[in-house]
């Protein structure tokens, strides 16, 4: 698994959420059409929250983005290909 700093367009919600509606991937534009799960992942040790969303992008291509709130930056952590 690997992470890779990226560009999000983010909408903010009623309580604050960042939703993303656009992400820049490799110089490449690609609208969020569906977001199909999102969660927080906390760890106290290491004082850290990430909001990780699952979402199809207009290519038809599943991503798994999430929001850093420690640095405050989006990331795309790309899936280990294979069974």
């Amino acid at each position: 698994m690997s992470e890779e700093k990226i560009e999000v367009i983010a909408y903010s919600g009623y309580r604050g959420e960042q939703i993303p509606t656009v992400i820049m991937l490799h110089d490449k534009k690609i609208e969020v059409v569906g977001i199909l799960s999102m969660w927080i992942e906390e760890s106290p040790e290491e004082r850290t929250k990430k909001r990780f969303f699952k979402v199809k992008g207009s290519d038809e291509t599943i991503y798994k983005i999430f929001y850093d709130e420690n640095v405050m930056e989006w990331f795309y952590r790309a899936e280990a290909r294979g069974g």
